[in-house]
């Protein structure tokens, strides 16, 4: 029996034992199942700006979790090996109580609670979700490092549970994220959501001849600014990755002079990679 999967706009049909494209969904006895539930590929102690988040609790740490499988193909991932991994990659069995076990246990050295990243956490719904509800009753805070691509339904039932968000916007123009198999209008939404549910900042990539032009980062701030004009944006710096090794690094001083364009919008802006 063939089933849908709802969680993305991607809305994979799948037949019985079919994985989606996210590599981390699958049909099983006519069910959407997370195969990726409690598989970690990472867990570690992280500062809270590595996410980053720069607003947020800064000078804490948090325990950092990922899987495996994303619903995105981002030539230039830089974390692939997992990210475009799926259930053949080596990972380690944590159910969710035991993630908030060892996330208490780390309060001691400076934790404030679990960040869903590394992967894309979102195509482990489920284990998310779990987690989730289970930090709170702990205390803890969650925070989620996303790609924003998940139809409003879902995302509006997680949101509720989330401290925390940094969403890459990964350009401003549809045909940028047809290339990378996103939407952009669906990131956009999710980032609105969001920012009337919890904290957020956003993070945007400047690959060099795709999403680089002044224009660009001109309406892509002017439309974060529109949802609210606090919300922190990191400008990043590109390093040749993954599928994309075509091209160098962006120039620094691109990095900086979108950055002074977006502050023409936006009250933050920070600079990454540089």
């Amino acid at each position: 029996m063939s089933a849908v999967c709802e969680l993305c706009f991607h809305h994979c049909t799948l037949d019985e034992g079919q994985t989606g494209l996210c590599r981390a969904r699958a049909n099983r006895d006519g069910q959407i199942v997370s195969i990726n539930y409690g598989k970690l590929t990472a867990l570690a102690l992280d500062p809270i700006e590595k996410k980053p988040l720069r607003r947020f609790h800064p000078g804490s740490m948090i325990l950092s979790v990922g899987s495996f499988g994303c619903n995105l193909r981002c030539p230039f991932c830089q974390n692939a090996a997992i990210a475009a991994s799926g259930a053949d990659i080596p990972t380690r069995d944590c159910p969710p109580e035991a993630l908030v076990r060892e996330a208490v246990r780390l309060r001691a050295r400076g934790n404030i609670g679990v960040a869903y990243t590394y992967n894309e956490p979102l195509v482990g719904y489920e284990y998310v979700r779990d987690c989730a509800a289970l930090v709170h009753e702990a205390g803890l805070k969650n925070v989620l490092v996303t790609n924003g691509t998940i139809e409003e339904q879902p995302w509006r039932a997680l949101l509720p549970w989330i401290d925390a968000v940094n969403i890459d916007l990964k350009g401003f123009t549809a045909k940028w994220y047809r290339r990378l198999g996103g939407d952009l209008e669906t990131v956009k939404r999710s980032i609105a959501l969001a920012a009337q549910n919890c904290h957020v900042e956003v993070t945007t990539l400047i690959v060099p001849g795709e999403n680089d032009s002044e224009d660009e980062m001109r309406a892509l701030s002017a439309w974060l600014a529109a949802v609210r004009p606090d919300i922190p944006l990191h400008i990043s710096r590109f390093f040749p990755r993954h599928h994309m090794t075509d091209r160098p690094p962006t120039p620094v001083k691109t990095v900086y002079r979108l950055a002074d364009i977006a502050q023409e919008n936006l009250q933050a802006v920070y600079t990454g990679n540089c």
